[in-house]
């Protein structure tokens, strides 16, 4: 079978190696669609600061079950499935306590271990969920990132009625106002600077859609929201901008969540986060109870996922599909890589 090894940054090599022989606690499954996400980006430019080479990446994925390890149970041959893409110790505190998501040993396929950029992957069955008949793989695909929203505004709480604001409209920004609106928030309000990244929220029916470029953020806030402002504000950039724009904007009290993965240490003003009483929190991925109810947003048709994906690319064209996000300038929101 082929498989897709970034051997340094900005070079791909397919090789063939045997399809894998699943263990007797895993399921085989057939790669269908890959997802390429910021993350892989870093990897793809040598920015990533946790990864080496050479790499298998691949943590965006859908596909077919192809074959079942003895001791599994529950699924059957063709089910559509998706799978967690963490290898934790599950000994650890975090571990025992249900936080297998920050796992003190954590490791990421695609980035610490090998992903499934290959025809068939091997996982284990207790990280596989089965994605219903009506769900298409391509919509499949983006469960994992729909699950970092899902658990991203699950560390605020219950969002039913609730103001949010999202600083970002890439792709988990974009997914992560979807899903504030999905679970009942009252209104959300999303920000960038590229005007073709708020069409494409707004098409994915996002309609306060702010340009931080062409006007003030906190008088936008007050003018879409009222006067009580944003319970909740999500920062899913990883910029010092933006994280300086979550604590001047944020109403005293209320909550700041950091999405965004940082590349340089950002300078936070903790005056303000004390003086205004605010609750900085952090989210790391998400946890299984995040992959099912992601799911089940997207099987009760409540988000908008064809107006997402912007690029496709077959299996043999990956590294052309990196190179196009570049050329893109930016133009470009979830690329997707068919098997």
């Amino acid at each position: 079978m082929r498989q897709a090894v970034m051997t340094a940054p900005g070079k791909i090599e397919f090789r063939q190696i045997e399809r894998p022989k699943p263990l007797p606690h895993e399921v085989l499954i057939e790669i269908k669609r890959i997802g390429v996400c910021g993350s892989d980006i870093h990897v793809y430019h040598g920015l990533h600061p946790y990864t080496s080479y050479p790499i298998v990446q691949g943590h965006e994925v859908s596909g077919l079950i192809a074959e079942i390890g003895r001791d599994v149970t529950g699924f059957r041959v063709g089910e559509s499935v998706v799978f967690m893409p963490q290898v934790t110790c599950g000994t650890c505190y975090p571990c025992r306590n249900g936080m297998e998501n920050i796992c003190n040993q954590l490791k990421v396929m695609g980035f610490q271990t090998d992903g499934a950029a290959q025809e068939y992957f091997s996982v284990a069955a207790n990280h596989v969920l089965k994605i219903p008949a009506s769900i298409s793989l391509d919509h499949a695909a983006m469960v994992e990132p729909i699950a970092v929203a899902v658990h991203a505004l699950a560390r605020y709480g219950d969002v039913r009625g609730k103001k949010v604001v999202v600083l970002g409209a890439g792709t988990i920004g974009n997914l992560t106002a979807q899903a504030a609106r999905a679970l009942g928030a009252s209104k959300v309000l999303i920000t960038d600077i590229s005007e073709y990244k708020l069409i494409l929220a707004r098409t994915c029916g996002i309609p306060l859609a702010v340009n931080t470029t062409q006007t003030n953020l906190g008088e936008e806030i007050v003018k879409k929201l009222g006067s009580d402002q944003a319970d909740v504000i999500l920062e899913c950039v990883g910029s010092q901008e933006t994280i300086n724009q979550a604590i001047e904007f944020a109403r005293k009290g209320s909550v700041i969540i950091v999405v965004g993965v940082f590349g340089k240490k950002p300078c936070v003003d903790l005056g303000l986060v004390q003086d205004r009483e605010l609750t900085l929190t952090g989210t790391l991925m998400y946890q299984k109870k995040d992959y099912e109810r992601a799911i089940h947003l997207m099987g009760q048709g409540l988000l908008n996922l064809d107006g997402m994906i912007t690029h496709r690319f077959p299996f043999t064209a990956y590294l052309e599909a990196y190179r196009a996000i570049d050329e893109s300038k930016g133009k470009y929101l979830k690329v997707m890589i068919e098997l």
